[in-house]
């Protein structure tokens, strides 16, 4: 199994970026999908969540609004479309997919997650 995460660079405040999570060995369909990030210093926190099975979404309150997730099924990949960034959303972002059959209840933590990109890199500057 293998999620590969992309799009991440250097971006002024304001602007926007596309996150990219390829999945490859198990699909993307069968799986709830979450964003996360981790700031040098810092946990790694929850972004946004989408169940597998609808497009009930989760986000973190201070992401709302400004970010959407999205799946390609047929891509086997997910998204995470970034607008109005901020200096504070500079952070390595992680795609994550996860099978619990308690995601409403766990899609915050990162022990619901079955596996795990290796990350990107995202830095906003002022």
């Amino acid at each position: 199994v293998q999620l590969q995460a992309s799009g991440g660079g250097l971006v002024q405040a304001g602007g926007s970026l596309r996150l990219s999570c390829s999945v490859s060995g198990i699909p993307l369909s069968g799986y709830h999908m979450g964003w996360f990030r981790q700031a040098p210093g810092k946990e790694r926190e929850f972004v946004v969540g989408v169940r597998r099975s609808s497009s009930i979404t989760f986000y973190a309150d201070t992401v709302k609004g400004r970010f959407a997730i999205s799946r390609d099924i047929a891509k086997n990949t997910a998204y995470l479309q970034m607008n109005s960034l901020k200096p504070e959303d500079t952070a390595v972002y992680y795609c994550a997919a996860s099978r619990t059959a308690s995601y409403s209840a766990y899609y915050g933590s990162t022990n619901a997650y079955n596996f795990w990109g290796q990350g990107t890199q995202v830095t906003v500057s002022s």
